[in-house]
């Protein structure tokens, strides 16, 4: 059952990511030469109007505050939706200490019904319940971000300025046939898993451990098809994530070490009077 429902977590995975590329594929307009930002404003789509036209006026606002750089608008981008985000992830972070912390505990059921799996399932869910533990609360900042991911998208090809705008090397409205940023993003988003798995205690290591090899070569997939903007973003926030995580769970080790020695005392003390219990039983038998 639990090898079912890991399975189930990494399918739920790779459908996400897929509907993501697909969404993306399909969904991009004509772009056109005259189109500007304020023409998104009046326009009949109702997500042209209150979604894509908020982002495009985002970024020509950042770019002003930058001498017309749409490159480090980008960055701005990221660092606000990073923020907004951020309870969301602060959340993931708790809730991978606390099964950090539970992970003598698991241990022990899994040796203590090793012959019989779906007891081990059964015992794992109440040991989550208990500690408010969710194994699959990694992937909810993924999610979270693809509306986003495919509001940028759309903002790309409606905004002209950006559009033509060149940044480094880059052409923010054109793929990156040099292939350096594909490269990248693919990197930065392979140490972001590879991070997260080291962080991570060994239940959420299926996932994880899936997302390791198959989402960098997704992204380095679509990083070399879709516009610059988008692969640059993506960067961005993979280099945003991985200073984060350093500092977020740069104590963990310290902590998971603690709760292993407070558990084996917690475990020593009740063989102890368990022990004892005997003993004394023993005593007044022979008396």
């Amino acid at each position: 059952m639990s090898r079912l429902k890991t399975q189930r977590g990494k399918w739920f995975l790779l459908i996400a990511v897929l509907a993501l590329v697909a969404v993306l594929s399909g969904c991009a307009p004509t772009a056109h030469n005259a189109y500007t930002t304020a023409d998104l404003a009046n326009s009949s789509s109702l997500w042209q109007r209150y979604v894509v036209y908020w982002f495009s006026y985002a970024l020509d606002t950042f770019a002003k505050w930058f001498s017309g750089e749409y490159g480090l608008a980008v960055l701005v981008l990221v660092i606000i939706v990073r923020t907004i985000i951020l309870p969301l992830t602060l959340k993931q972070v708790r809730s991978s200490k606390a099964m950090q912390a539970i992970q003598p505990q698991l241990k022990e059921i899994q040796a203590k019904y090793k012959d019989t799996p779906e007891k081990v399932q059964q015992e794992t869910m109440r040991l989550f319940q208990e500690n408010k533990v969710n194994p699959m609360a990694g992937c909810l900042p993924l999610l979270v971000q693809m509306p986003i991911f495919i509001a940028l998208y759309n903002a790309i090809y409606y905004n002209s300025a950006l559009r033509d705008h060149d940044f480094l090397w880059l052409q923010l409205g054109k793929p990156d046939h040099f292939f350096i940023l594909p490269i990248l993003a693919a990197i930065t988003t392979f140490v972001q898993t590879w991070m997260m798995m080291k962080l991570n205690p060994t239940p959420q290591q299926g996932p994880m451990q899936f997302l390791l090899y198959v989402y960098p070569v997704l992204i380095l997939f679509m990083s070399y098809n879709f516009p610059s903007a988008l692969p640059l973003y993506w960067f961005y926030s993979n280099i945003y994530t991985i200073i984060q995580n350093y500092f977020l769970y740069r104590n963990n080790g310290k902590e998971a070490a603690l709760a292993n020695v407070k558990t084996a005392s917690q475990t020593g003390s009740s063989n102890s009077k368990k022990k004892s219990n005997k003993n004394s039983k023993g005593a007044k038998k022979s008396r």
